[in-house]
């Protein structure tokens, strides 16, 4: 039995040697080591044996079967590589050839235009506001009421607000100032961010206005804040983004949750200031809206307005780009033009 074990052994490995494809080598592992193979042959007549015999003929055969075992497994690794090799060398790609040409997207002027404006805000020291603290539906309570507008304002009338049917006083948000209620809710001063979006209102679709536009509000409150430090942050915006060439002014306005309240005007782009249809023939268009924080609005998220004090401002991306790019159709942006996106 150990000469017929010694045979078996001879035989397979020079069978392994002469595999020359997988399939060949696992018929060798079959024949010889598998359940019904030679090896296991010699196993079931171990009954017969005398002890000393099993023993012996035992481990000898379980020797061969590692060796078997381990020859295969190296020979699967030797073809393994050869087959590799072949295949890189006849699907070698010549990367000097030149390729064809493929047109690739690109960012849409108004992410670019958003992506420029947080980058100003990071720069003067304001983070952006977490996405949890700034939902596009929101409820009457942070858009409105927490925000000091009084019970009968226009602005939550169903002509200017879009209310759901999800439940009561639930609407797509006016403005992104609910996300700045949220953000004193949830952090003690000093804060200092802004909260891009997307905002909803009724509005009648025109060259200047659309039902759905993009803002970025901006929030900073800590002590000894004045309408100085607003004007300086909001100057200082606007030179890094239209350049210290461009004219504006600030008017004195009102808002519900500011006092006092400013409209930050630039020159219209389109005609110098002459007046034009893009600026209603005023000169002027309006790119932002501020103000101080109202001290109702600071009472209502918990802060003390005689220790803190603090300013807000929010500006449409739509008219910023306008002014940006000397587009005079807001609607441009939302008709996936080919020809009008190519341009950026």
């Amino acid at each position: 039995m150990k000469n017929t074990l010694e045979q078996i052994y001879k035989n397979a490995a020079e069978e392994i040697i002469n595999a020359q494809t997988f399939d060949a080598l696992e018929n060798v592992k079959l024949k010889y080591l598998s359940r019904k193979g030679e090896l296991n042959s010699i196993k079931k007549n171990l009954k017969d044996l005398s002890d000393e015999e099993k023993r012996t003929i035992g481990a000898l055969a379980n020797n061969i079967f590692n060796e078997l075992d381990k020859q295969i497994d190296e020979k699967m690794q030797k073809l393994y590589k050869v087959q590799l090799n072949n295949k890189l060398e006849s699907e070698r790609i010549d990367i000097t050839l030149p390729s064809d040409f493929r047109p690739q997207g690109k960012v849409h002027p108004l992410t670019q235009t958003i992506n420029e404006i947080v980058e100003i805000f990071q720069g003067l020291g304001f983070s952006v506001m977490p996405q949890e603290y700034s939902p596009e539906v929101e409820t009457e309570y942070i858009n409105f009421d927490m925000l000091n507008f009084p019970p009968n304002h226009p602005a939550k009338d169903m002509q200017d607000t879009f209310y759901t049917k999800v439940a009561p006083n639930v609407i797509l948000r006016s403005q992104t100032s609910g996300a700045q209620i949220r953000q004193m809710l949830n952090q003690n001063p000093p804060v200092r961010v802004i909260s891009p979006g997307r905002v909803y209102r009724c509005e009648s679709v025109s060259a200047r206005k659309n039902n759905l536009f993009h803002q970025i509000e901006g929030l900073l409150v800590d002590k000894d804040i004045t309408f100085a430090d607003l004007k300086g942050i909001l100057n200082e915006f606007v030179r890094l983004y239209f350049g210290a060439s461009r004219p504006t002014r600030f008017r004195a306005s009102y808002f519900p949750f500011t006092e006092p309240s400013a409209e930050v005007d630039v020159q219209c782009i389109m005609c110098g200031g002459k007046g034009c249809r893009t600026c209603s023939g005023s000169g002027w268009l309006e790119v932002l809206g501020a103000g101080m924080v109202h001290v109702n609005v600071l009472k209502n998220v918990g802060i003390d307005p005689e220790i803190y004090s603090g300013f807000a401002f929010g500006m449409g991306v739509e008219r910023l780009a306008m002014l940006k790019y000397a587009i005079n159709d807001i609607r441009l942006f939302f008709n996936n033009d080919v020809r009008f996106l190519n341009q950026f």
